[in-house]
């Protein structure tokens, strides 16, 4: 997962690079902008699965699920990036037989790893020692739990191709993100969702004292990314 991690950061630069000297538009915005995101994402996420997983016992499940990742990871931003090179959408894309099965089988790979981290998350519930404060072990376990629940909130998405609601998708975003700022965006929820997997250990570490208060803090992230998800329900955009 480390160095994994850095291949990426190295790709994203990459994308960075190409930004300045290729100025094929994607959806109203630089063709390299989608594989950028993708690449930080996959960063973070393999990181931060690996710090959490260096605390398990189960080592042998650790190691396949790492290749897990590292194959269902590869796949995916291998055809972003093919897709974006030639000024195509990756995701949503069923103009042609081939591009609507990579999507198809990008949707089947993710959904595999998805439930292979929640197989990860069911055993911190099953692991009772640790080296570590409980209440920062019962923040790992939440956190996985709502990655992977927004995580399939992604399906809403592929179900209806797009990720604006009420309206198709282009229209004027937010900077680098690129969320609708005119009508709501599924990914909002989403990227909030699945980012609880950094956002709520890290509140654990650094300012809770007790599980009560990781509880706490949980419920008031669940409560604010389920208004997220409620206003790009009702098609109204992030900031309004």
């Amino acid at each position: 997962m480390y160095w994994y991690g850095w291949l990426n950061i190295l790709a994203a630069v990459v994308c960075i690079i190409m930004m300045q000297v290729d100025d094929t538009i994607v959806l109203g915005i630089n063709a390299w902008i989608k594989p950028l995101k993708f690449f930080l994402s996959t960063v973070i996420f393999c990181w931060t699965m690996g710090w959490f997983m260096h605390h398990l016992n189960k080592q042998r499940a650790v190691t396949i699920y790492t290749w897990v990742v590292i194959l269902v990871l590869s796949f995916e931003l291998v055809v972003i990036v093919w897709q974006a090179a030639n000024g195509r959408l990756s995701h949503f894309n069923i103009t042609t037989a081939l591009y609507g099965l990579l999507f198809s089988l990008m949707g089947v790979a993710i959904t595999l790893m998805t439930l292979w981290t929640l197989f990860i998350g069911l055993l911190f519930f099953r692991q009772k020692d640790f080296n570590l404060p409980m209440h920062y072990v019962w923040a790992i376990r939440i956190a996985i739990l709502f990655f992977v629940f927004f995580a399939f909130e992604g399906g809403i998405m592929a179900a209806q191709l797009k990720h604006t609601v009420g309206a198709p998708d282009g229209s004027e975003g937010l900077p680098l993100l690129n969320w609708s700022r005119l009508y709501g965006d599924w990914r909002v929820a989403h990227f909030a969702g699945m980012h609880s997997l950094q956002i709520i250990p890290l509140f654990a570490w650094f300012a809770a004292k007790n599980k009560q208060q990781v509880f706490l803090f949980s419920c008031f992230y669940l409560l604010l990314v389920l208004f997220f998800l409620w206003q790009a329900l009702k098609g109204i955009p992030l900031f309004f």
